[in-house]
């Protein structure tokens, strides 16, 4: 059996997605975050934002990005494995904003506020617990800091059962023009069983007043192996979403990881889908969605074949980032708030874990460092190299060479023997001078830029990723 997506020519066999249903990296970063040490210090981010502070100075600013995470949530998804703090006391938001507000004014100490921003994103947790004036509150605090961009992109992840036709409105007034709804699943026993009970018609409300209202993109976030699922059920969600016609759909698979998020524990595993059940319900999602006129974007993402993403997958211009596939071209990345990382230079850095920790560093005027990486000639080339595959799918050993000084058949003698199978298997094409993936080996990508990654291929400890397929 194999499943035929909107090219003829590309089949699916479910052997083969069997055969890669194993975890690995989702690549937006390398080395991967398990790879950060405690070595890197405050003094190392600062050092990195001197640096670009001095290179803005010689040759004009150049853009960056902005995360900034919101830890709080009224009530706790138990499939969740992100950084959150569960409270209905919505007056913590307030200690939480004035912290935040002194990071951005270390930020602005080091850089000055002439820093041109292209991409902000807010993330979380739920960045809708926060109150309109909060959110007004903060969006100022960032303005004042740093210059946005024209036509910079400013996006939001909302929990649907914290928002409202006017909360999207207020948000869009203030700057916002990207939205992004967690979905999940529409069978209400799944959303039962996870924690999470929000009906189709809400969403399906917010989406049309977020069109209405002139969102330049709006994103849905789907999961798929979660308990109670099943390939019936999760058909009829992906029937539901298509019929909502997002312009973006991020499709994950969950990880049930209950030893290192404490969450998961409330999930009986008895009640998550065998393995058989997941691959149907990929290859179903996969074919529902390019039937309805979305086109494949890579690994967990598709959009409507208009979208400005699925642009520059056809035109060779996608990126990678913290938070996907981008449209905006590779740049550094401020993370402000509680466990945000970052990307300054050649260096990542990622900020403590805990609302304790991160206050009482920020209290004593220090950055909230805690950990992060200092990238080794090795590390940039292999990150030029998984970027190219991940997002043009194609390897020019030329390019890679005069960057890096290197001849890619030597340097990656081992590597390029390694893809001898998937070569075998047509999912991509190796010759004297690039890697090409293939339309079919586009849906494994993660597995033919793995090959490439000099920690993984060392300890093939792949357990605390999510599942390629």
């Amino acid at each position: 059996m194999a499943i035929t997506t909107s090219a003829p020519e590309v089949q699916l066999p479910v052997d083969m997605l069997r055969r890669f249903d194993v975890p690995g990296p989702r690549y937006t970063s390398y080395p991967t975050a398990d790879r950060f040490v405690e070595a890197f210090s405050e003094q190392d981010y600062i050092g990195a934002l001197q640096q670009r502070a001095q290179g803005a100075q010689v040759g004009g600013p150049q853009a960056l990005s902005l995360y900034v995470h919101i830890p709080f949530c009224e009530s706790v998804c138990y499939y969740c494995a992100c950084n959150k703090v569960i409270t209905k006391h919505h007056e913590r938001s307030s200690e939480y904003l004035d912290v935040l507000e002194a990071e951005i004014e270390l930020h602005r100490a080091v850089l000055g506020s002439q820093q041109a921003v292209s991409q902000l994103h807010f993330g979380g947790g739920s960045p809708t617990f926060l109150t309109d004036e909060e959110l007004t509150r903060l969006m100022r605090a960032l303005q004042g800091a740093f210059k946005l961009t024209s036509g910079a992109e400013v996006s939001i992840e909302v929990d649907p059962r914290t928002a409202s036709p006017a909360r999207l409105a207020h948000l869009r007034s203030i700057g916002f023009n990207r939205i992004s709804f967690g979905v999940q699943d529409f069978d209400p026993d799944v959303q039962k069983a996870v924690h999470r009970v929000q009906s189709y018609e809400s969403v399906r409300d917010l989406m049309q007043a977020a069109r209405e209202q002139g969102y330049e993109s709006i994103n849905a976030d789907l999961i798929y192996g979660l308990p109670q699922q099943t390939p019936e059920s999760f058909a009829r969600t992906i029937a539901q979403v298509s019929e909502l016609r997002p312009d973006r759909i991020a499709l994950y698979s969950y990880a049930h990881l209950p030893q290192r998020f404490k969450p998961q524990r409330r999930i009986d595993a008895a009640q998550l889908p065998p393995p058989e059940h997941r691959i149907a319900m990929l290859s179903g999602a996969i074919a529902g969605f390019l039937s309805h006129g979305y086109a494949y974007i890579g690994m967990d993402h598709f959009a409507l074949s208009g979208d400005s993403l699925a642009a520059a997958k056809r035109q060779g211009r996608l990126h990678r980032n913290f938070q996907g596939y981008s449209t905006q071209p590779d740049c550094d990345l401020i993370g402000l708030g509680v466990s945000s990382i970052g990307r300054m230079g050649a260096t990542y850095s990622q900020n403590a874990k805990t609302l304790p920790e991160y206050y009482d560093a920020i209290r004593q005027g220090h950055f909230p460092i805690v950990r992060g990486l200092a990238l080794t000639r090795d590390d940039l080339l292999r990150r030029a190299v998984i970027m190219a595959i991940m997002c043009q799918g194609r390897l020019e050993f030329e390019s890679v060479e005069l960057a890096h000084l290197i001849k890619v058949q030597d340097y990656f003698k081992a590597e390029l023997e390694l893809l001898k199978p998937y070569v075998e298997m047509g999912l991509a094409t190796v010759t004297s001078d690039a890697v090409q993936v293939t339309a079919q080996g586009w849906f494994f990508v993660r597995a033919i830029a793995m090959v490439f990654d000099r920690h993984l291929q060392a300890d093939k400890v792949r357990e605390r990723f999510s599942r390629i397929i």
